[in-house]
């Protein structure tokens, strides 16, 4: 079956994922803000389990993608510790003020990241680029193992054309494509025959607390979704 990942910020979530054979996790803090840099404590709680990949995200804030030196300074930190902490990959994307890619901040990192033998991969960043093709063939002299993509749209199922045409690129300059955005039960066997290496999306759903005023929601995993999610795969 194809590889599965799993976006979540917490553990149950990851032990879930990691129950019924999904390939990775990208665990992040921050969620509804699209995913910020997680805290060390759950990346080394979650590399314990030793069947699922753990995949961290480093973006330090939520906003743009338009990082200042001293940001990037602080995303190469956090690679490091990310790395010692045990994730196996990391996933990041750096661009200018014009949403092309910035390069001289992505070779830094992902040097920073080879040197840590890690994985790599690019986020949903380089669907804002653009031309997201003319960025893939940047992101795999660069060494990436594997961008993030919606294929330019709001979702993934709305980009499938240019989703098939990035894995078209990637039979020449191996770089694994994963579909991200809105993928669900309904959409997951369509794209899958995009040629698409690999599926993300979240499970979670809110759950009623007694949660004090403005401090935000609690989330309990969807076992549903995954279990319908793999089942449309069968």
């Amino acid at each position: 079956m194809i590889d599965l990942e799993i976006c979540t910020d917490n553990y149950e979530t990851t032990y879930v994922a990691s129950q019924f054979g999904f390939k990775r996790v990208e665990l992040c803090a921050n969620l509804n803000e699209g995913g910020t840099t997680p805290s060390i404590g759950i990346i080394q709680k979650c590399a314990q389990l030793k069947n699922i990949e753990v995949h961290a995200m480093i973006r330090l804030r939520p906003g743009n993608f338009v990082y200042t030196m001293d940001e990037v300074d602080i995303m190469a930190r956090d690679i490091i510790a990310s790395s010692i902490a045990g994730a196996k990959g990391v996933v990041f994307g750096c661009l200018s003020d014009n949403n092309e890619l910035d390069l001289n901040a992505t070779l830094y990192l992902a040097e920073i990241a080879l040197n840590q033998k890690m994985e790599f991969t690019f986020h949903r960043a380089i669907d804002y680029t653009p031309d997201p093709i003319t960025t893939l063939g940047h992101l795999f002299k660069a060494g990436f193992t594997r961008v993030l993509t919606s294929g330019g749209k709001p979702s993934a199922i709305e980009g499938k054309d240019l989703l098939s045409k990035m894995v078209e690129f990637s039979k020449l300059y191996p770089v694994q494509i994963m579909a991200g955005g809105g993928v669900n039960s309904s959409n997951s066997k369509e794209l899958v025959s995009t040629g698409v290496h690999a599926l993300h999306f979240t499970a979670r759903k809110p759950c009623a607390k007694n949660n004090p005023e403005g401090m935000g929601l609690n989330y309990e995993t969807d076992l549903e979704k995954i279990k319908t999610v793999i089942q449309s795969l069968l």
